[in-house]
């Protein structure tokens, strides 16, 4: 077991000590030649069972790719993903497609676009009769009433299995790309920014519906958002992403009131102020993302961080422990005090 990976396990938060899946050095590259897109680069991370994980970060920082490589919807360039479930313990990463194919009824993904997951074409008894016969579950007589169950799960009528995905809502549709994925009564299911198809008013209760799915159904989530106030409230822990890099981890209520990379902080940095008499105290993020084919030596976030240095430039992205599961990949360690904004 690498260092990293001990650090990780050996920091993992108290109540949830059982570990679901793995990640290890995970890797995806895009393209040949000398200079591959890395969108994702050396990632690890634990996710326990029966917490909520949250992937936070930029568009571009590799957050659905993740979500794409656990459930094999893309295959990784290198690193490991060792699931635990399912009555073994598997090296995702390892499997081909048709040796993984049995565990696709463990792992779901629900998608950013509701729409766009759903067959026009086919009545919504249909899209759940096809995941269900897909996996032989609920066959013959026992097919109808379990539908109307999972739709009754998720906030919908019954007689809403006889229509089609235009005949519904956005959120609406989302609910029926969730109870897609509980349909196959999974253990782990990746949300892949679920919720920013939908209006403000309707992402309320997506959230409050996917926290009350967890504790019923004992699920664990990977909850990918950029949503800072949302993971906020819906995850247990939570992993910065920048560039394709893990730039911290740490439990929820850790990281919003003291978060220590330079990174985390003009992330929470950029949220909305209600109060406009207040003014920011850290500076927000300046200049775009560096390219993922040519990202910078050493730190890659140096280039857009207030605090570079010159030693920034060879310095190594190696988590560090600054506390109980908060672990941070900058070698500076005694940050000022973190407060958002000043009076």
């Amino acid at each position: 077991m690498s260092a990293v990976r001990q650090l990780l396990v050996d920091n993992a938060v108290p109540a949830l000590t059982t570990p679901l899946l793995e990640v290890a050095n995970l890797r995806k590259y895009f393209g040949g030649g000398a200079h591959p897109v890395r969108a994702v680069d050396d990632v690890s991370f634990t996710i326990r069972q029966g917490e909520t994980l949250g992937l936070v970060g930029e568009s571009g920082s590799g957050k659905s790719t993740i979500g794409r490589l656990l459930t094999r919807l893309v295959d990784p360039t290198g690193g490991q993903m060792r699931y635990h479930g399912a009555g073994a313990s598997q090296d995702l990463a390892a499997l081909s497609q048709s040796q993984y194919r049995p565990l696709r009824s463990k792992i779901q993904i629900i998608f950013q676009d509701p729409y766009a997951s759903l067959n026009p074409r086919m009545r919504i008894r249909d899209v759940l009769a096809e995941a269900l016969d897909t996996h032989g579950l609920a066959k013959g007589r026992a097919r109808t009433p379990r539908i109307h169950e999972l739709l009754e799960q998720v906030g919908l009528r019954p007689e809403h299995a006889e229509r089609f995905p235009h005949e519904f809502s956005g959120g609406q549709r989302q609910r029926i790309g969730i109870a897609r994925a509980l349909a196959v009564e999974p253990q782990f299911i990746v949300a892949d920014e679920p919720l920013s198809a939908l209006d403000v008013s309707i992402q309320a209760q997506v959230v409050n519906l996917l926290g009350e799915l967890k504790e019923q159904l004992g699920l664990t989530l990977l909850f990918i958002s950029h949503d800072l106030d949302v993971v906020e409230y819906l995850c247990d822990r939570v992993v910065v992403l920048y560039l394709g890099r893990v730039m911290e981890i740490a439990p929820t209520e850790a990281l919003y009131a003291q978060p220590q990379h330079p990174y985390t902080r003009a992330l929470l940095a950029a949220a909305p102020i209600p109060d406009p008499a207040q003014r920011r105290s850290i500076p927000l993020l300046q200049g775009d993302l560096p390219s993922p084919a040519h990202p910078p030596s050493g730190c890659v976030f140096r280039t857009r961080c207030p605090l570079a240095e010159e030693r920034c430039a060879s310095a190594d992205l190696t988590l560090r422990e600054v506390g109980p599961g908060h672990l941070h990949a900058c070698w500076k360690t005694a940050l000022t005090p973190f407060s958002l904004s000043t009076p």
